[in-house]
């Protein structure tokens, strides 16, 4: 069983998925196997956020590869949602709602 972080969409088991089956991948390549049904450019952010929690390499040129962490992960062996979550970005300028707001209208 695996153990996703907070993180962690659908999207992202899939191109993991994938790259593990392929041995390397892109983007295009992942869209175009009709495997991982996202667009080119959803999953290249994915695959950038796999890197960035150390489950992906890039190894540039838009190729990726896995990382002994990313194995760990598909086998069950880690748990990424023990992985501090990411900052969710505030709609609001500074924190706080916009004048123009709907919480200012009659």
């Amino acid at each position: 069983m695996r153990y996703s972080g907070d993180w962690m969409v659908l999207a992202d088991d899939r191109i993991l998925e994938y790259i593990r089956e392929k041995g390397s991948g892109r983007p295009k390549e992942m869209e175009d196997s009709g495997y991982v049904r996202y667009s080119r450019a959803y999953i290249s952010q994915r695959a950038k956020k796999l890197v960035k929690h150390g489950l992906l390499e890039d190894l540039g040129n838009g190729v990726y590869v896995m990382t002994d962490r990313g194995e760990k992960y598909l086998d069950g062996e880690i748990d990424t949602s023990e992985d501090a979550p990411d900052e969710i970005d505030s709609p609001f300028e500074n924190g706080e709602p916009s004048p123009d707001g709907p919480e200012n209208s009659v």
